[in-house]
């Protein structure tokens, strides 16, 4: 069955980097559009970035222009979020996410706290 699983989350001071990993199973990662969302204290859940099946297309939410980057291992079956130039406000849960036959997959998230 489908199964995603996010590593990499932490404590990160503002300015700092962090990156995200996303392990894949059930499913090629090379096969579906990948994404992450992140959700704050509070706050719905947001799209922050996302790459094509196809190619290497990608967009992101304007909040992250520029500093995040979403990349994909098609051979490790991995997906991933860099994160630089880290502020307080992207404090929050991160998800990945893909869309399969309909149905929307989660993994169980992972909290990245950006403060000093």
């Amino acid at each position: 069955q489908v199964q995603l699983v996010e590593s990499g989350g932490g404590l990160v001071q503002p300015g700092g980097s962090r990156r995200l990993s996303c392990a894949a199973s059930g499913f090629s990662v090379s096969t579906y559009r990948m994404s992450w969302y992140r959700q704050a204290p509070g706050k719905e859940r947001e799209l922050v970035a996302g790459i094509a099946s196809t190619g290497n297309n990608t967009n992101y939410a304007d909040s992250v222009k520029g500093r995040f980057a979403i990349s994909r291992d098609n051979v490790k079956n991995m997906v991933y979020l860099q994160m630089n130039s880290l502020k307080p406000e992207d404090t929050a849960v991160y998800f990945c996410n893909v869309v399969r036959g309909g149905r929307f997959y989660w993994g169980q998230g992972t909290q990245v706290t950006v403060s000093s």
